[in-house]
């Protein structure tokens, strides 16, 4: 089997939770395959939880820096190629802002990308748009606008009120601990572009995102997808590419 590795802690609870879906993939993929699931039949797999600058600060604040989260990604890279991965994923939506520049320094990975995973997966089961659920920086770097328009899926986007609820969701509701501020922010969201777009599926285009609002009652009768459990089962499958 091949060795993978996890790009983590942007934030740390998301990195963790993306352990959690690449364990969940990896044992979907060997029922699928009809081997008995064991300790001994997963993949050697690495999580790198790495202090990282705020990548939308970083997007958006000229005076931070937009090179600043760049360094320690590559540093974490490095350790991971260094540990025999030959294919990282990264579950934080906006650092794919910098995969271009990640996969230039590492030719010898795979550095999966998130949104054009996700925008393959729309296509391939032909959704025509779909609604995206994102942080401020995702939106200004435009990388799922682009995949989803190379995919011929259209991208909704919230107002100017609903990015803020979104980031107030993020930053105070779950990197802050408070899970009932950021399912209350996010299934305001979530209910007012689903309700707008016709009953879109909705893009939960924020790794953070999902912790809150996995069986939260806002999200019943709505229709989701949740890119880094899609990114989980794309590194599953190059983990096993060899066997």
């Amino acid at each position: 089997m091949q060795v993978v590795g996890i790009l983590g802690g942007m934030g740390p609870a998301a990195g963790a939770d993306f352990v959690r879906l690449f364990v969940q993939s990896c044992i979907e993929h060997m029922q699928a395959s009809g081997v008995t699931v064991s300790d001994q039949r997963f993949p050697e797999h690495w999580l790198a939880q790495v202090p990282i600058p705020d990548r939308t600060q970083a997007l958006e604040d000229d005076a931070s820096g937009a090179q600043q989260p760049l360094e320690p990604m590559l540093q974490a890279l490095g350790r991971l190629a260094g540990l025999g991965a030959r294919c990282v994923a990264m579950p934080c939506n906006t650092a794919h802002a910098w995969h271009s520049r990640l996969q230039a320094r590492f030719p010898q990975l795979d550095v999966l990308h998130i949104a054009n995973e996700m925008a393959q997966q729309l296509a391939l089961q032909r959704i025509p748009a779909a609604a995206l659920m994102a942080t401020d920086g995702t939106y200004r770097s435009g990388v799922y606008e682009q995949a989803l328009q190379r995919a011929g899926v259209q991208c909704h986007l919230p107002t100017a009120a609903e990015r803020a609820r979104i980031m107030q969701g993020i930053y105070d509701g779950v990197k802050a601990g408070n899970m009932p501020l950021a399912q209350l922010c996010f299934g305001e969201v979530a209910q007012a572009m689903a309700e707008r777009h016709g009953g879109a599926p909705l893009i939960l285009g924020c790794t953070e995102i999902p912790l809150a609002l996995d069986g939260a009652a806002q999200m019943v009768g709505l229709r989701s997808f949740n890119p880094a459990q899609v990114l989980a089962k794309t590194l599953a499958q190059r983990a096993y590419a060899a066997a």
